[in-house]
């Protein structure tokens, strides 16, 4: 009876899946039926592989609900035969994945563990091969009790297992591409992986919701923008949400024009949230006189949320709610999973 870690490896697109063609020297994507093939290290793990590729790979770029949706759906549908699962993703949007993974998968009791590269697997100095080996490990992983050592959505990356939902892409050129700004790693890999974070615990069985709502517009703030270009933003009938990215602690220009739309668009039962544009740190609405104006007029604190977490609860929110401000704001005033520290 074969008694090792089974550990589903999603292919969705992205540079890892990348090899050169010899013929014509360009990059193309291998078949990850041959995985072994080209990464035998693979091999002295004490893990059963499966392997599931997208058809076409997705171009990080081009990710949007839909394809979430389909990767929710294959963790979902292998649940009970995988111990962990492995979704391999172009860099550029892999924490907006991974954030709306994590709100998709509401129970979530096993690894759902992203990684991508820098460089792509056929290459001499690729960060692909380390970042794959060490995600299947961790998502294989099982404390003294035999439980899953990570049970959520995370993302790792050049030696580090961040929560996925708590995750931003920061250089387009480092192998370190991603921080966690305001959680410490889940994990650190060295000479052994060391779960020195506190994975997040969830009661309840797995609930699979994927019907995301996408009217949500998202402005971020710069000294002298002009509010007649996003005006038409200010429409309920276009955008139920809008999340602002707004400057330090929270804080906005007191523009009248700014305020006329925000008031209206408030009025017509349009939701406002407000996250800060800094890597670190949180909203604290009214800690300035410059916020204030937020915080008597029913604009919701977006705390620590990154943008890529804030934008995929707020679709999430709004989908769940079925389109009600109220349920949606309930939803956006707690945290769902560990995506927010109040």
């Amino acid at each position: 009876m074969n008694t090792s870690p089974q550990v589903l490896v999603i292919y969705t697109g992205g540079t890892i899946g990348m090899v050169n063609d010899p013929q014509t020297g360009s990059l193309t994507a291998f078949d990850f039926g041959d995985v072994y093939k080209h990464i035998p290290e693979l091999g002295r793990l004490n893990v059963e592989l499966t392997t599931h590729a997208f058809p076409h790979p997705i171009d990080s770029s081009e990710m949007n609900p839909e394809w979430w949706k389909e990767m929710a759906e294959l963790v979902y549908s292998g649940y009970h035969q995988f111990d962990g699962f492995v979704i391999l993703h172009g860099s550029d949007t892999m924490a907006f994945s991974a954030s709306a993974l994590s709100f998709m998968l509401q129970g979530l009791k096993k690894p759902v563990i992203f990684t991508g590269s820098q460089l792509p697997i056929g290459t001499i100095r690729t960060d692909g091969k380390e970042n794959l080996i060490t995600a299947i490990e961790i998502a294989a992983a099982k404390d003294e009790s035999g439980n899953p050592r990570i049970q959520e959505v995370a993302i790792y990356f050049e030696y580090s297992l961040y929560r996925g939902n708590r995750t931003s892409k920061v250089s387009a050129s480092s192998f370190e591409a991603f921080r966690s700004p305001n959680l410490r790693p889940l994990a650190v890999a060295g000479v052994h992986i060391d779960y020195t974070g506190e994975t997040f615990a969830t009661s309840g069985d797995l609930e699979l919701f994927t019907d995301f709502d996408a009217s949500v517009g998202l402005i971020k703030f710069f000294p002298g923008i002009n509010w007649e270009i996003y005006a038409s933003i200010f429409d309920v009938k276009k955008a139920k949400a809008i999340i602002l990215e707004t400057y330090g602690s929270g804080n906005a220009p007191s523009d009248q024009r700014f305020h006329e739309l925000l008031l209206e668009y408030l009025r017509s039962g349009g939701i406002v949230l407000n996250i800060t544009q800094c890597s670190t740190g949180r909203v604290e609405q009214g800690k300035y006189e410059t916020s204030s104006f937020f915080e008597k007029n029913g604009i919701l604190s977006g705390y620590d949320l990154t943008s890529e977490a804030a934008v995929t609860k707020m679709m999430y929110a709004l989908g769940k709610s079925a389109g009600n401000p109220v349920l949606a704001k309930e939803i956006l005033e707690r945290s769902i999973c560990g995506e927010v520290t109040l």
